[in-house]
């Protein structure tokens, strides 16, 4: 009985991780009154997604977003083949943020939270100045 229940565990746990993991891929074909059509591809696995977008003229657009611990990253190409990105990386109280552009200048955005409620955030530009904002919540 012993050696059956250990089994009928093993087997469960290695289907849950399978489950965990699977890749889930959906496509979806937009049709306009003009007749012409998009189609768009996602596929989803462990938390990251790889969208492709076509459009009517052949043009293809795409996004992939890929979270780690922490720490989430997007990359779109555009139809023209220009890059944008972003990436944010949370932890306790605070979430630190950079984005850089399709002409390759940065900003950043930090974010600090306290347990109160209280919180400050700084947005650095590409030129490196910088703004903070901070909000008190009343006691």
């Amino acid at each position: 009985m012993k050696t059956t229940t250990s089994i009928s565990l093993a087997v469960l746990l290695v289907l849950s991780l399978g489950i965990a993991q699977a890749q889930r891929t959906r496509t979806g074909t937009a049709t306009g009154p003009n007749g012409k059509s998009a189609t768009r591809t996602t596929t989803r696995q462990a938390g990251d997604v790889h969208s492709s977008t076509t459009g009517p003229n052949g043009k293809t657009a795409s996004r992939d977003v890929t979270r780690e611990g922490g720490t989430t990253s997007a990359t779109v190409i555009g139809p023209n083949g220009q890059t944008a990105s972003r990436t944010a990386t949370r932890s306790a109280g605070s979430v630190e943020s950079t984005a850089t552009g399709p002409n390759g200048q940065t900003v950043s955005r930090n974010v600090t939270r306290t347990g109160t409620g209280s919180a400050s955030a700084t947005v650095t530009g590409s030129g490196g100045k910088s703004m903070t904002r901070t909000r008190t919540v009343a006691k």
